[in-house]
């Protein structure tokens, strides 16, 4: 298992509150901010549930 690049890529003004939340526990916090995550099941989940505001890349 390698890491992950996790950029949000989209606002969160309109998004539900547990997806604000998903996005605040990854480490986001502006439009354009990327972090590196270890790939492990637990991450793929938060990114599949907030798949539609960031883009992910395997490093």
């Amino acid at each position: 298992m390698g890491n992950l690049k996790i950029t949000l890529v989209k606002s969160t003004i309109k998004s539900k509150k547990d997806q604000k939340a998903t996005v605040e526990a990854l480490g986001l916090r502006k439009v354009g901010h990327s972090v590196t995550q270890k790939d492990n099941p637990q991450i793929r989940g938060m990114i599949n549930k907030i798949s539609h505001l960031v883009e992910v890349e395997e490093i």
